[in-house]
């Protein structure tokens, strides 16, 4: 080849070059460039046959660079759809170059008019392949195929060039910029920041933010605000979840119907209370009361009468709602919105236990001394209308003031019944309630999570779950039971309200189990427990109750102990899931009341949680807020004591702040 003009594709552009030197594989060459290297022989495309010389460098490229330009020129008269219309009908699938050259000039073929032709083909790779030095001819279907993969290719491209420019407008404050695209690239750009590369379009729209000059992480978040999709506060952890947010019409019709068709309870074999003195005690904002009381003397004794809104009734097993709460598992409440298990027409009306109106319920009747021992307790069907409905605030006033007979006996009571629970061994470790409230501005405030109101219902609430526990575990039926091992590392015994001893408590109790078979729980010091009390707000709770029901009218549980267990995974799945979604939305408010309302720079009072090798780990007493501040040798404190400290950083997308001694 030594002296023939050669070329070759490097980055899509054909080079002439001139062989200089054979060896072997390779070819000493000098391009159009003036470049000189070795060229492997795989990497040619065509070879002149004739042969050239040259005396300089600048003859060589001159020569090379006239060719170059002659064969591009040559390039036009070329129609290859032409020429593969002819050649597609042959037998024969391949052809030397020079055969197609020859189809395409009408005139001596020389080796310029092959070199053009090639050109062509690598131009152009609808019609035609070069492969091992011929030219292979594409089938019909393969053409159409390549012209679709060009036109959805000439698509993305206009998709990416358009949306660049779009987002890019919006961002920089055009929210109403508009283009053909706008809605697919701003559902690419959701889907992209929610699952990452785990988007269907990762790539297009790493492209299309790239291209836009938006790549920083949380440049998606500010265009989706700013073009109106989300709101400046989106629940991004809600959105990242597959929690179930909203319910389809099929749902709420099916609660509507329920309550239609199975409104008449009062004949069922119900015991009739409706002439009982019912209240309920609950924050002024709960829309679903899913529990009352009543109080009786009953000679010496008291008849506590704890009455739960029998959702069993309406929600069954079969039905589109039960598979929606078993999908569900649990309602979701944050600061700025709630997530029911169930339709709001059913969870805070047919359910609801809304005064003086008659509600189908599951009561458990107790008689206790004034000792807070319990004497006997029966649990039955009933009817029950409540008379008062009260609030936590309301009735710590009357328990304070005296001035209410039946809530200062419950609240006596449910002392006495908390005692109790504190002598065999429940670990009681009340931390203050944490209240956000979402407004023009973020404000959060602490509450009493053991005030004698929030005491009274909860200490009833637990009584409720023992009993029925011991109703179902006693009768050998299959059930879903709470449980709990003793803590790892016992720090006090009995109430405790101190903040730092109940943090580090919290760190020593030994992990929840969900079980088909009953088995004692430590934390709330008892033989056997499970959940009874929640039934419009917990799916366990709805299980157990239609297992009690079942029991109570003879007509036997519903569900086995194979299908218990199998509630124990949905269960453990949706709570988890609402949990996570709970705590991030919790943790979201305390980071932007930080950075409203405390601001970079200003100080935080602090309890030192502990002290480690490189962090000493506090909570803000003011919001309950854990974090870390670098351990430091000027700084000299211990376990339990309260510090200020400074808040140096918040960032609320990036879900992190930075405390500074």
């Amino acid at each position: 080849m030594l002296g023939k003009i050669v070329e070759y594709v490097e980055q899509g552009k054909f080079i002439c070059a001139l062989v200089q030197e054979e060896d072997g594989k390779r070819l000493r060459v000098m391009n159009q460039n003036g470049r000189e290297m070795k060229l492997p022989l795989a990497r040619i495309v065509h070879v002149t046959d004739k042969k050239y010389s040259a005396a300089s460098r600048e003859d060589i490229m001159a020569l090379l660079q006239e060719t170059a330009a002659r064969r591009q020129a040559m390039m036009e008269p070329i129609n290859l759809q032409e020429i593969w219309e002819l050649a597609v009908s042959e037998e024969q699938s391949s052809f030397p170059a020079l055969f197609f050259a020859e189809l395409a000039f009408a005139e001596d073929v020389t080796d310029d008019h092959v070199a053009a032709f090639l050109r062509c083909v690598f131009a152009d790779k609808f019609y035609f392949k070069f492969k091992e030095g011929q030219v292979l001819v594409h089938s019909q279907e393969v053409v159409e195929q390549l012209q679709v993969m060009a036109r959805k290719e000439q698509d993305k491209e206009a998709l990416l060039e358009n949306g660049a420019h779009g987002l890019r407008a919006i961002y920089d404050g055009d929210a109403a910029y508009d283009w053909p695209e706008r809605k697919r690239c701003l559902e690419m750009v959701e889907a992209f920041y929610l699952q990452g590369n785990d988007a269907k379009e990762a790539a297009t729209c790493r492209e299309l933010l790239k291209r836009a000059d938006l790549g920083r992480p949380h440049d998606p978040y500010y265009v989706l605000v700013r073009a109106g999709v989300w709101h400046k506060d989106e629940n991004i952890a809600l959105l990242k979840s597959d929690l179930p947010a909203e319910f389809s019409q099929a749902e709420e019709e099916a609660a509507l119907k329920v309550q239609e068709l199975r409104s008449d309870f009062c004949d069922e074999g119900r015991l009739d209370l409706r002439d009982k003195p019912l209240l309920t005690i609950d924050a002024p904002s709960t829309r679903d009361l899913d529990d009352a009381l009543h109080l009786e003397k009953k000679g010496e004794n008291f008849l506590v009468g704890i009455h739960i809104a029998d959702v069993s009734h309406y929600v069954r097993p079969g039905d589109l709602l039960f598979d929606t709460a078993r999908e569900r598992a649990t309602s979701t409440y944050m600061a700025d919105r709630q997530i029911a298990m169930l339709p709001h027409s059913l969870s805070e009306n047919g359910c609801s236990l809304i005064a003086g109106v008659d509600r189908p319920a599951i009561s458990t009747l107790v008689e206790l001394t004034p000792a807070g021992e319990v004497v006997h307790s029966r649990i039955v069907r009933s009817v029950v209308n409540v008379k008062r409905r009260l609030s936590y605030d309301e009735a710590v006033v009357m328990a304070e003031g005296k001035s209410d007979e039946e809530i200062v006996v419950l609240t006596d009571l449910a002392q006495k019944l908390l005692a109790r629970r504190v002598a065999a061994g429940a670990v009681v470790m009340p931390v203050p309630d944490v209240n956000i409230r979402v407004g023009e501005k973020v404000t959060v405030s602490l509450a009493d999570s053991d005030s004698l109101s929030r005491s009274l219902v909860a200490e009833f609430m637990v009584l409720a779950n023992v009993l029925g526990a011991q109703y179902v575990s006693s009768r050998m039926e299959p059930g879903i039971y709470r449980s709990q091992d003793p803590p790892r590392q016992r720090l006090f015994e009995g109430l405790q309200r101190d903040l730092f001893l109940n943090f580090r408590q919290r760190r020593c109790l030994s992990r929840g189990h969900l079980l088909t078979m009953a088995k004692s729980h430590s934390g709330v010091g008892a033989d056997c427990y499970t959940t009874v009390t929640s039934p419009i707000r917990r799916f366990l709770d709805l299980v157990m109750q239609h297992q009690l029901a079942g029991i109570i009218s003879r007509k036997g549980t519903p569900f086995t102990e194979k299908d218990c267990k199998g509630f124990v995974g949905n269960i453990l799945h949706g709570v988890g899931r609402a949990n996570r979604v709970r705590s991030q939305r919790h943790r979201y408010w305390l980071l932007r009341y930080l950075e409203e309302s405390v601001g970079v720079g200003n100080s935080m009072a602090a309890l030192v949680l502990d002290i480690q090798d490189r962090r000493v780990q506090v909570v803000l007493t003011d919001i309950l807020l854990e974090g870390d501040l670098p351990l430091s040798s000027a700084a000299h404190v211990e376990a339990g004591e309260m510090i200020t400290v400074k808040l140096a950083k918040v960032n609320v997308l990036d879900n992190n702040f930075r405390l500074e001694w």
